[in-house]
């Protein structure tokens, strides 16, 4: 998938961030998300899902990411997510989803300051979020996996044989497979990082490093096309000497929980029914990612 405008996906950076992890920069998006919000004073303040309803558009903040949200070859907003928010938030009497891509590490400032009604991007559910945001239940697990060169010659499938074989590693801008590679005894300052995984792809296809490490959903998908590099079996992180399996889901403001708690009754009903498998699937998830996990586990 093609970079966020803006953005050099070739260039590498060391931001002290993790993806997947929460983030509290760019202040100056409240100005514009507050005066979105300012038009619907008929409706209480408090009641977010009968605003939503009034207006007939929720927003939903995503980072530009597949398979999670962003812009097909037709020009047109797509992915897990925004498939996903388009049928239940119908269900709850929202009939129209307006996608709104940002940087992944604006996700979470946006929402606080009213420029999204709801976001969701492959975020994972953890306690610093949990903080912050309410969750929805997750509607996927995930296990990470390393994109290598053909055939896996440093024999790579784990982090601690990143260390053992003190190979070059990157992952991506914010994820939270930089705190995996730390725990496992990487230097942070050595892990390179990349914009995005098709950047990471190609660094690997060209031998700057040996390894870029991401989800396993990403990583099938990334090296679909290429014939010089491949995806490893998915694998459970090890952090403080136990197998970490994260969940993602969709992130609420803390006063929504109305809003969240209705979400939440829907993605229930979808897992018990299937729906939500089928609704995933063409973006590459598969039954192994179907979880029975709760925001309150994860954000334990």
């Amino acid at each position: 998938m093609a970079p966020p405008p803006g953005h050099d996906s070739g260039s590498t950076t060391r931001p002290s961030i993790r993806r997947r992890s929460l983030l509290l920069g760019t202040a100056a998006l409240g100005a514009a998300g507050a005066l979105g919000a300012a038009g619907c004073a008929k409706v209480p303040s408090g009641d977010t899902l009968a605003r939503l309803r009034s207006q007939g558009t929720a927003r939903l903040g995503i980072a530009g990411e597949a398979p999670y949200g962003y812009v097909d070859e037709q020009g047109e907003f797509t992915g897990e997510a925004v498939e996903l928010a388009k049928v239940i938030f119908k269900r709850l009497g929202v009939p129209k989803v307006q996608p709104s891509p940002t940087d992944f590490s604006s996700l979470i400032p946006g929402l606080q300051s009213q420029q999204f009604d709801v976001v969701s991007a492959g975020m994972y559910i953890n306690k610093e979020r949990c903080a912050q945001v309410l969750f929805a239940d997750p509607e996927y697990q995930m296990l990470d996996s390393f994109i290598v060169r053909k055939g896996n010659p440093k024999k790579l499938h784990s982090y601690q044989d990143v260390v053992e074989a003190k190979a070059r590693i990157a992952t991506g801008a914010g994820y939270a497979e930089i705190d995996y590679a730390v725990a496992a005894g990487i230097p942070r300052g050595e892990i390179a990082i990349f914009q995005d995984p098709v950047a990471g792809l190609n660094a690997v296809e060209s031998g700057r490093v040996d390894v870029f490490a991401g989800t396993a959903l990403t990583g099938r998908g990334v090296v679909r096309k290429s014939t010089k590099a491949e995806a490893t079996k998915p694998f459970a992180p090890l952090v403080d000497g136990r197998k970490k399996v994260d969940g993602g889901g969709f992130a609420f403001r803390l006063g929504d929980a109305e809003l969240r708690d209705a979400f939440n009754v829907e993605i229930h009903r979808m897992k018990k029914s299937g729906e939500l498998l089928r609704i995933l699937r063409p973006f590459g998830f598969t039954e192994a990612e179907m979880t029975t996990m709760t925001a309150e586990e994860l954000c334990a």
